[in-house]
């Protein structure tokens, strides 16, 4: 069916005539509940559009359809890789490392390791003690990281393993093999939390292993910053480059971008992160900014109540988020802002002027983690828009839906703004047909839902498979600023055109200059 002088993509395959029969004849063997009958399936969808539709749906309790969201080793992994020459270790079947590992390279477009000790059908029965005394020795053997992050996934969970005490019997039995390679780990069960859980768990333990140990003697200049789970690269080499312009001493923890954005050439196993050092002595630093309060929770406590530091958490995105971040590092450093940021923040609220009128009044569907849905619903506030419906499947159950109803207050249309914590993108699908908006920021998941409502799709989260070097860009600081305003108002641009194109008929409103 392909021609090896003029092999085509999957695009074009599948509608080749053999294609098409193959899908017609399919059909007889669908199922028998309406499947074949296009009348029905017509009559069900137009249903599921409707009003008492979406009562039905918003009362949905057993099931979850397309959460937008992926399990916890997913941010445990992400956690590893920010630190140097670290090798991910995932507690679990080798199907779910693949999973990982997959998801991460589908998104940044780059190789990620990562590794597990294979639990098959006995290890669910014994105990995977066994895989993990030789998965950690392999691992070693192969590899040579400095460190080995381990996590866990739903098996090892359900059945109990007890990391800290297999971790302890490996090196036991590893004959000297493991004594200079460092192992943190974490229990990050797959059916309970979400990706920024995972990730918490994983930065707490690593925090707290590393630390072990360490004398406590407070750096006044020091500070540390926790970017969490980041899936713009841009964004952590922009906060880097804010940071410097106040400190040589401010570390970030958790440093991943080297490892997605390597270039071409010799391939290098472990890329950039922080250094094991930085890492060990975090805890004599003067403070720590998260950039992310709610993919660290569990870490703010660490650091609050057990190493007694002073915490922080700003989340860099927008105006007034950036401004909210670039004064806690000038009062944390006693120094002040410098005139390169007031440049670039006069440039982005120069910006902000000129695209107001296109985004003012636009009505915006939005979905994403916590931390990402607050930096964002600021942003669109600051330029008019009307956050109509806020979705967050993993909304924590304390403070985020307080914070977010705190950032829509500042909005003249406020009341307009719902926020559905616990929902997923089947949920969000009733609300956009029975309360229209006319766009939506999101991930990859919702061109399901452009295709079904033909509201236009600003790809903006994570993750993005179906769009190339997006992640490449920053959305924090005030450059991060200027990306969003204008991935987002040439959108509105794009439609605009879009509906002014037909001759005679709406071509009434075309202008080369908007």
């Amino acid at each position: 069916m392909q021609d090896v002088d003029n092999i085509v993509n999957g695009q074009k395959l599948f509608l080749k005539p053999e294609y098409q029969e193959v899908l017609k004849n399919k059909k007889e063997f669908e199922s028998a509940a309406g499947a074949v009958a296009p009348e029905k399936v017509a009559e069900i969808q137009k249903w599921t559009e409707s009003w008492d539709y979406r009562e039905k749906n918003l009362a949905r309790e057993a099931i979850t359809i397309n959460p937008a969201k992926a399990c916890q080793p997913l941010g445990a992994v992400m956690v590893a890789l920010g630190f140097e020459n670290t090798m991910p270790y995932v507690h679990g079947s080798h199907g779910c490392v693949a999973y990982f590992r997959t998801y991460f390279t589908r998104h940044f477009k780059e190789p990620t390791p990562c590794v597990s000790d294979s639990m098959s059908e006995s290890a669910a029965v014994f105990g995977g003690l066994a895989n993990m005394k030789d998965g950690l020795r392999n691992c070693n053997a192969l590899y040579k990281p400095e460190m080995i992050a381990v996590s866990t996934t739903c098996m090892a969970e359900v059945i109990g393993d007890d990391l800290n005490a297999f971790v302890l019997g490996a090196r036991n039995e590893a004959e000297g093999e493991l004594d200079n390679t460092l192992i943190t780990h974490a229990h990050t069960p797959s059916f309970v939390g979400s990706h920024i859980t995972g990730y918490d768990n994983m930065m707490k333990s690593t925090l707290e292993q590393l630390s072990e140990g360490v004398t406590k003697e407070v750096d006044e200049e020091r500070i540390n910053i926790i970017p969490g789970f980041e899936p713009y690269l841009g964004s952590l080499k922009e906060i880097k480059k804010i940071s410097k312009m106040f400190s040589d001493k401010i570390v970030m923890i958790g440093d991943h971008e080297e490892q997605w954005d390597t270039g071409a050439g010799e391939y290098k196993l472990y890329a950039g992160g922080t250094k094991l050092d930085d890492a060990k002595t975090a805890i004599n630093a003067k403070a720590t900014i998260s950039l992310q309060k709610y993919s660290t929770i569990l870490t703010a406590k660490t650091l609050k109540n057990k190493w007694k530091q002073t915490y922080e958490s700003c989340n860099p995105i927008g105006l007034s988020g950036t401004d909210a971040f670039v004064m806690k590092l000038a009062e944390l450093t006693g120094k002040d802002v410098p005139n390169e940021l007031k440049q670039q923040r006069a440039r982005l609220v120069d910006a902000m002027q000129d695209s107001y009128p296109y985004m003012h009044g636009k009505k915006i569907a939005i979905w994403g983690d916590p931390d990402f849905l607050l930096g964002m619903v600021s942003f669109l506030v600051e330029m008019g828009s009307i956050p109509t419906h806020i979705v967050c499947n993993n909304a924590p159950r304390k403070g985020w839906e307080d914070d977010m109803k705190a950032i829509l207050s500042k909005s003249a249309r406020a009341a307009e703004c719902n926020i559905w914590p616990g929902k997923d993108l089947w949920h969000l699908r009733s609300l956009l047909f029975t309360e229209p908006v006319d766009f939506m920021i999101g991930n990859v998941y919702g061109k399901e839902l452009y295709r079904d409502t033909k509201i236009p799709l600003i790809r903006i989260g994570f993750p993005i498979f179906d769009r190339h070097h997006l992640h490449r860009y920053s959305i924090s600081g005030y450059e991060g600023g200027l990306n969003l305003l204008t991935w987002i108002t040439n959108s509105i641009l794009d439609q605009l055109d879009e509906e002014t194109k037909n001759i005679a008929e709406t071509d009434y409103f075309f202008d080369s200059v908007r």
